[in-house]
């Protein structure tokens, strides 16, 4: 217990720790010990503003559900040719674009399957489309696992993939397609799906080129404690070279309606002693969102008190983890009151982490507005005219 005394010591003074201190630490030290020591790293980071606590109101648009890679956890896919399998138009994705822009929406995540139909052309008109009619919406869309896809089905570089959806209109890319960047669990849960060091090789090369990207990390499906501390090096290293990080985003594997029918499972405790020591460990990863859709509203809260300093979006739609079983949801009055009820000053921020609104206090909130709500799986198996994703 000394070791792991002088380790959250270190680490709370603001040291660097090792991927060994930091799986000591992740099995061994006290659960309140560690929040506290992630907290005081949290509060040293953000200074003057360590008592805000963020949110985003955003929409993850899922523009197909046809898919090749046919990962064990999805329950969202469908095979090519499938009959239930969909490809939305432009018109609809700029209906959607609209619906979140009047919701006051900053972001949209253009995400989906790994379509054998969709080349590069596709992409780049869809962001073309969206960034001419709403150029207020950041397009934090797509991630390394897109790239690979594009890549394939269009015969170019990673590098001429990245410049031309840039160019097109998008500004970021998401976290998406990280899992688990371990190869022998990857290998488990995703065989047709690119290697970690071609995952990484992906958001390297984005960096490299002026496109950011956030880094995430499905835990839950079978993988060892040590294995979860090796995800947290592998994009740890990058950023040492990069930079290009701009949070970090752990969730948990949801068991419905998939190949791997929750056999493996993390629990809550185990993911804010993951949360906690990723705070500890990322000295060179400014933000730490905690995952609400996966892990619902308590632990939410818990983990702005485990590191976090953002409680996640009001999202406007979300389909895929939906599909394998999140069922947890929140309308933007709710989260600005977990934040206020958790000791911290909500602030609406924008997808670069600038503060947009300050709650100074329940004066400065919004005026409540059902329609701001998060909705789950709205696109399965198909939109429909008359049921409206909000209501009017």
């Amino acid at each position: 217990m000394a070791d792991v005394r002088v380790i959250l010591d270190r680490a709370a003074d603001g040291g660097r720790i090792s991927p060994e201190e930091a799986l000591t630490l992740y099995t061994e030290a006290p659960l309140h010990a560690l929040g506290r020591a992630a907290d005081v790293v949290r509060r040293r980071r953000f200074g003057d503003t360590a008592d805000i606590a963020t949110y985003l109101i955003d929409r993850n648009i899922n523009y197909t559900n046809v898919c090749v890679t046919a990962c064990k956890f999805c329950a969202f896919y469908r095979a090519p040719k499938h009959a239930e399998g969909w490809t939305h138009p432009l018109e609809e994705i700029l209906r959607r674009c609209g619906e979140a822009v009047e919701l006051g929406a900053t972001q949209i995540m253009l995400q989906g399957g790994h379509s054998p139909d969709l080349g590069i052309e596709w992409y780049e008109e869809t962001f073309s489309a969206i960034r001419a009619a709403y150029p207020q919406l950041a397009l934090h869309s797509l991630g390394g696992s897109e790239v690979v896809h594009i890549s394939r089905t269009s015969g170019l570089t990673f590098e001429e993939v990245i410049r031309r959806l840039h160019a097109a209109g998008l500004d970021s890319f998401a976290g998406a397609g990280a899992e688990i960047l371990v190869d022998r669990q990857r290998q488990v849960i995703a065989p047709l799906k690119e290697s970690g060091a071609v995952w990484l090789e992906v958001m390297e090369t984005a960096h490299r080129l002026g496109v950011e990207s956030t880094a995430t990390f499905m835990m839950g499906t079978g993988e060892t404690n040590a294995e979860r501390i090796e995800h947290l090096r592998l994009i740890r290293d990058v950023q040492d070279r990069t930079g290009g990080f701009r949070s970090f985003i752990p969730w948990t594997y949801q068991p419905e309606n998939n190949h791997l029918k929750g056999r493996t499972l993390a629990t809550p405790l185990e993911y804010l002693r993951l949360l906690a020591v990723a705070r500890l460990f990322f000295d060179n990863i400014a933000h730490l969102q905690v995952s609400q859709l996966t892990l619902g509203k308590e632990v939410g809260q818990l983990g702005l008190h485990y590191g976090a300093d953002d409680l996640g979006s009001v999202m406007l739609e979300e389909n895929v983890v939906s599909s394998a079983g999140a069922r947890h949801q929140w309308n933007l009055a709710e989260l600005i009151h977990l934040i206020r009820s958790a000791d911290r000053i909500p602030a609406q921020r924008d997808t670069l982490y600038n503060h947009l609104r300050v709650h100074w206090t329940p004066a400065d909130d919004p005026t409540p507005d059902d329609r701001i709500h998060s909705h789950v799986a709205s696109t399965a198996p198909a939109f429909r005219r008359d049921l409206p994703l909000v209501a009017s």
